[in-house]
């Protein structure tokens, strides 16, 4: 392709490092210029990746930005998508992509008015585990998936990150914050999801702060942290989905999928990579090599030992995907139908019912080796 399309970002917090570090990788993209709120924060990530520094407003009407990175806070993500969207932009938001169905869907009618597109994380359900995990699925290797658990507990926030209130605010919560990584990776597996139920609880009204430079605040919660939901999928399946910040330590797998033939072991959809295993039948499990995905390959260290951090890659995917006229993996379909399932959990965790799916979306077409490599720039 011969034009790269360029990225701006509006919101120059800690997140948006990962995708200035990584858009370089990428073919197709070309990272351009960033803002803030704080033109302190915007003028420092600016500095730091050679970008320009600039208001929402000059980014807005820069004519040499094509797409916006919506990297504010949930609760400002509609209002932000929206203006980039009128300013005649296509955008690609961090998750959750809105906090509520209605707002996806005007999101939707101003870009198909505009003929734009809106893409959002997450995308690490492309990553080479993950991918890895589909094609197997895809061949058949365990049958008809028929049931699953998902488990993603820990003890929240407060511990290390330096302004952690608004994910004990509405619009955050495990559900929101971190549900989007394993709906996602569910949907792209087995399919959408039909109806959901749960049970939710705040056992703790109120939170210490225990990082710095806010040691011993404390913070109001205000929406639940410990869910337990079900979801019943189109295909059949019924997934038990466990999201908590009250767990200190547990020995739960992060995603099990129990087919007709055997069970699938899928790592942490939060990250790109990680072991996958299988096993068939009354066979014992057994670990797969990792797969020869470029998505699969560490790339960065962490206090866990070398990771996959492809971040941008379903950024680098939409913009292909514009040039090449063919749906982009990370879609608004996808999204949408994921913030459904997330606010559906919550809504039936008030009412004790369950609350079925209105959005409807396909599997994103999967990303093997070749597709993959496709989106790197050549080195």
């Amino acid at each position: 392709m011969a034009k790269k399309l360029g990225i701006g970002i509006i919101g120059s917090g800690t997140i948006s490092a990962a995708y200035m570090r990584h858009a370089p990788l990428f073919r197709g993209i070309e990272m351009r210029a960033c803002a803030d709120i704080d033109m302190k924060a915007a003028r420092a990530r600016a500095k730091e990746f050679s970008l320009r520094a600039k208001t929402a407003d000059q980014i807005l009407t820069d004519p040499a930005i094509d797409i916006i990175v919506n990297l504010t806070i949930p609760a400002a993500h509609y209002s932000v998508s929206k203006a980039i969207l009128d300013a005649g932009k296509h955008v690609y938001s961090e998750k959750p992509f809105v906090l509520s169905v209605r707002e996806g869907l005007d999101l939707k009618r101003r870009a198909e008015r505009r003929g734009l597109r809106i893409g959002s994380a997450p995308d690490t359900f492309l990553g080479g585990a993950h991918q890895l995990a589909r094609s197997l699925l895809d061949e058949g290797k365990v049958g008809k998936i028929t049931s699953g658990t998902c488990h993603v507990m820990s003890h929240g926030m407060e511990g290390w990150h330096p302004n952690p209130d608004f994910f004990f605010k509405p619009g955050g919560g495990p559900i929101l914050d971190l549900g989007p990584y394993y709906i996602s990776n569910l949907v792209q597996l087995i399919g959408p999801v039909k109806r959901v139920a749960a049970l939710t609880a705040i056992p703790a009204r109120e939170r210490t702060i225990t990082s710095k430079p806010r040691a011993g605040q404390t913070i109001t919660v205000e929406t639940p942290t410990t869910i337990h939901a079900l979801l019943e999928f189109q295909s059949g399946a019924v997934v038990t989905l466990n999201a908590s910040w009250d767990v200190w330590l547990h020995n739960h797998a992060p995603m099990e999928l129990y087919g007709e033939e055997g069970t699938l072991y899928v790592p942490d959809p939060n990250f790109f990579g990680g072991e996958v295993a299988i096993s068939n039948r009354d066979k014992p499990v057994r670990k797969l090599p990792r797969w020869d995905h470029p998505f699969a390959v560490p790339n960065q260290d962490s206090p866990d030992g070398p990771l996959a951090d492809y971040r941008a890659a379903g950024l680098a995917d939409m913009a292909l995907a514009i040039a090449e006229g063919r749906p982009h993996r990370c879609s608004m379909e996808l999204a949408l139908h994921a913030v459904e399932v997330m606010t559906g959990i919550l809504k039936s965790g008030e009412t004790g019912r369950f609350v079925p799916m209105r959005t409807r979306c396909e599997r994103p077409a999967a990303l093997d080796i070749k597709a993959a490599k496709g989106l790197l720039a050549k080195r």
